[in-house]
């Protein structure tokens, strides 16, 4: 009749129900109530009896089965994705190391059944990676990472379950590359820029050591500054080696054999530079060139007491037996072939010929003196100071004294009348009755720079030290800040710097006030190479740290360029008569110096709407003669060495010219060019053109060309001027742009119109000699009229100033007063 279901544990009821389907076979159905869920539960147990339908109409005594337990376990469905546990995982490696297992991921199911519920597998959806995921989740790298090449990598990861159902949502793994602990210096940077100007610069604001948790006892560290890439071994001045031994306070009379190639000293000026446009002046001699020194540079007063100085730049000689390589010698013009002293390298050992005459002496003396030192052939530059003090003779190289470890004696050579011929970079192989030709020999294999002569000897250690002197160096900011712990040492040339001590923080304090700076106002723009060398000691320990060397770059910038400009009046007029006294051809010069940045743009100052003018020296300044030379004995260009006094500069004089030279300030250089002259003592061509440069660094900067045309009128004699209240120099026309030049002398034209000294009333001058010119024409036209005879018998002309042919006439109009009358005067 029925059938009943007895719960197992009591309380819970099976959502499940049974059904009768024929009373008489006893069939019936166990079917649920409802839809059941294998997550909630994935299996039900309960019993079931059945009941029969007892006896009577009513069913009374109904008897039951025995009991039955029935077990209902639920089929799954994969309905469930995986899903990790977390969106993002964090793992870190040790650069260097392969891991088994670096992290490990895991996802879940909801799914109820094993097959389902369970994750068979994991994978890594990112391309080229060097990682790799296990069925468990673990994730490997398949090779060693590095921190320098990459300290962080990004993955995706997804899972799947044994149905192989994917994860919706991969998880993200973040891998960090550790950096193996390696003692050493971190915090500082390879590449430190150098603005010029900046004054000094810390290369190391933010570096430390680290030890790797060693215990260190005391550290030593060495700062050292490669500088042999900028100029002459470092940023040194790039003037001229004369000038540069006047400013250190060397004695006068020095002779540049090497000097920068100009009007006046142009016999360098066929030979090869070395460096570029930024760089110290420098010549290579490459085996093949040479230099004459005209015989009006040569110094004509050496005694026993002289010395020659050089910059030197040179390696090994080819060959075994190499030839000699003369820097300078000075031998006989022609005939003999002797040489008198000469300077030269063989072998890698520097030799230096003197040879005395007769007339000093009639025994053997000292004529050879050789060196052989590692400077002369290491290919670096030097600094050679050859003291002369016969018949002892001293080197000193970059300031060191060194005395020669071989003296050869030698006879005198017999004296002669014969001329010498001082060279540069080879020596003179003078000929006789053409027996063999005129040419040069022992040439020079190397560069050369400030290459001087100069009676007497070297004064003192502190010149030499000057002359070698870097403008760039090592500096320690604050010094006494440093730690009392901390010791260090600056050598004098200040590209070295040693520090010591016991404390690791005080050391990296101190290290940290180390800076860079250049003094120059124009340095030599490039790399400039730093070395960091660090020694330690540990506690105790056998084992120490190792500190590696570290290297860096200071890049000097390109700096602010100046530009030099040279105004003044273009034009000048003269008679011919008045070149005897002598003519001021640069009365209005100006000198100025305006900064060109990097860019191309010219620093202004927008205020005054004026250029912004920068301060700094100039080396020499050449007046060149344009056109034919000047003829000795009638024309010269004329400076009184009362102009020079009070300032560092001297002067050359020329046929082709004069060269002003010496580090000066440019108003002294502007002082000095005004009050050159130039003298005539007979008549010469109508026209003398003259070009004026000027130089800063020797010739690293030049100004523009300024041009003056001297026009020198030969048939025009004194003149008169009536109104002596403004009267200009007497004949002298300063003729510019916007003034009327005439060589038309007919009668009422104004042929000189004199600009007043005081410039505010040119304009008006120029604006009254127009004026003068037609009330003159005006006048002359009323002179030739019949009513106008009493006004010329008033004023009576001389009978040869009558006839205007052949004459000059000249109107002159005082600017302050304005009359009617207007005097007329002739002189032939």
């Amino acid at each position: 009749c029925k059938m009943s279901f007895i719960p197992v544990f009591k309380g819970l009821s099976a959502p499940f129900e049974a059904v009768v389907l024929n009373r008489t076979s006893g069939e019936g159905r166990l079917r649920a109530r409802g839809p059941i869920d294998c997550e909630r539960q994935r299996e039900f147990t309960f019993i079931i009896q059945a009941h029969d339908c007892g006896t009577g109409p009513k069913g009374h005594a109904k008897k039951r089965s025995h009991k039955a337990v029935v077990h209902v376990q639920v089929g799954d469905v994969n309905e469930f994705s995986p899903v990790f546990g977390q969106l993002e995982y964090h793992g870190s490696v040790t650069e260097g190391k392969v891991y088994d297992s670096i992290l490990q991921v895991q996802a879940s199911d909801q799914d109820c059944s094993p097959q389902y519920s369970q994750i068979c597998n994991y994978q890594i959806t990112s391309q080229d990676t060097a990682f790799a995921i296990d069925r468990n989740g673990n994730i490997r790298n398949t090779e060693s990472l590095s921190f320098d090449k990459k300290s962080h990598y990004k993955i995706r990861v997804t899972a799947f379950d044994c149905g192989q159902k994917r994860a919706t949502q991969d998880t993200v793994v973040h891998i960090h590359v550790k950096p193996i602990c390696k003692p050493g210096w971190q915090g500082w940077s390879k590449l430190v820029d150098y603005e010029p100007g900046m004054g000094g610069k810390l290369l190391f604001p933010k570096m430390h050591l680290e030890t790797c948790a060693g215990s260190v006892s005391w550290i030593r560290t060495t700062v050292e500054l490669e500088t042999s890439g900028a100029g002459r071994g470092c940023d040194r001045q790039s003037y001229s080696e004369r000038s540069l031994q006047k400013l250190c306070g060397a004695s006068s009379g020095s002779t540049d054999l090497l000097p920068a190639p100009s009007g006046v000293f142009n016999w360098t000026a066929t030979l090869v530079t070395d460096g570029g446009r930024d760089s110290d002046l420098t010549y290579r001699f490459d085996g093949r060139q040479a230099a004459k020194i005209p015989d009006w540079v040569v110094p004509q007063n050496l005694t026993h007491q002289f010395t020659i100085t050089t910059w030197m730049k040179h390696g090994p000689s080819p060959g075994q037996r190499a030839e000699k390589e003369t820097l300078l010698c000075n031998s006989d013009k022609t005939e003999m072939n002797r040489h008198h002293y000469s300077l030269y390298v063989h072998n890698c050992r520097l030799v230096f010929l003197l040879r005395t005459d007769y007339t000093q002496t009639d025994s053997f003396r000292p004529a050879e003196f050789h060196w052989k030192l590692e400077q002369i052939c290491d290919k670096e530059w030097h600094y050679y100071i050859i003291s002369v003090d016969f018949p002892v003779v001293t080197l000193y190289v970059d300031g060191v004294t060194f005395d020669p470890y071989l003296v050869t004696d030698d006879w005198p050579i017999h004296s002669s009348q014969i001329d010498v011929q001082l060279t540069v970079g080879a020596c003179w192989q003078g000929g006789r009755n053409g027996m063999w030709a005129w040419l040069f020999t022992q040439y020079f294999r190397g560069s050369l720079s400030g290459l001087t002569i100069r009676p007497g000897k070297i004064e003192s250690q502190k010149i030499i030290s000057c002359l070698q002197s870097c403008k760039e160096g090592l500096d320690i900011t604050s010094p006494e800040s440093l730690g009392q712990r901390i010791k260090f040492h600056l050598n004098p040339a200040q590209s070295l710097v040693v520090m010591e001590g016991e404390d690791l923080e005080q050391m990296n304090a101190a290290l940290r006030k180390v800076s860079y700076i250049n003094s120059r106002q124009f340095p030599t723009k490039g790399a400039r190479h730093l070395r960091i060398s660090t020694a330690v000691q540990c506690f105790g320990e056998d084992v120490c740290i190792s500190v590696p060397d570290i290297e860096a770059v200071v890049m000097v910038m390109q700096p602010s360029e100046p530009r030099i400009t040279i105004s003044g009046a273009e034009h000048l007029t003269i008679p011919a008569s008045d070149l005897a006294l002598g003519l001021s051809l640069f009365r209005d010069l100006h000198i100025i110096s305006t900064v060109i940045k990097s860019d191309g743009q010219t620093n202004t100052d927008h205020r005054s709407g004026a250029f912004k003018e920068i301060t700094h020296n100039l080396d020499y300044c050449d007046i060149m003669v344009l056109g034919e030379e000047l003829r000795a004995g009638l024309e010269s260009l004329e400076l009184h060495h009362s102009a020079l006094s009070g300032k560092h500069l001297e002067y050359a004089n020329s046929s082709t010219g004069m060269s002003i030279y010496g580090v000066d300030s440019i108003s002294h250089y502007t002082e000095v060019i005004r009050q050159v002259r130039y003298q005539s003592r007979q008549a010469v061509d109508s026209v003398r053109t003259f070009r004026l440069t000027c130089s800063e660094l020797n010739g690293r900067y030049i100004s523009d060309q300024y041009t003056l045309q001297v026009n020198i009128l030969h048939s025009e004699e004194a003149i008169e001027h009536v109104n002596h209240v403004m009267a200009p120099p007497k004949y002298m026309q300063i003729i510019h742009p916007t003034v009327i030049e005439s060589n038309s002398y007919s009668s009422g034209e104004c042929i000189y119109c004199f600009s007043p000294v005081v410039p505010a009333v040119a304009t008006a001058v120029i604006v009254l000699c127009i004026a003068a010119l037609l009330v003159a024409l005006l006048s002359v036209y009323r002179l030739n009229q019949p009513e106008n005879q009493e006004h010329i018998h008033k004023h009576p002309l001389p009978e040869k100033q009558a006839d205007c042919d052949g004459s000059s006439l000249s109107i002159t109009v005082n600017p302050l007063e304005v009359r009617q009358t207007i005097y007329i005067e002739s002189q032939t």
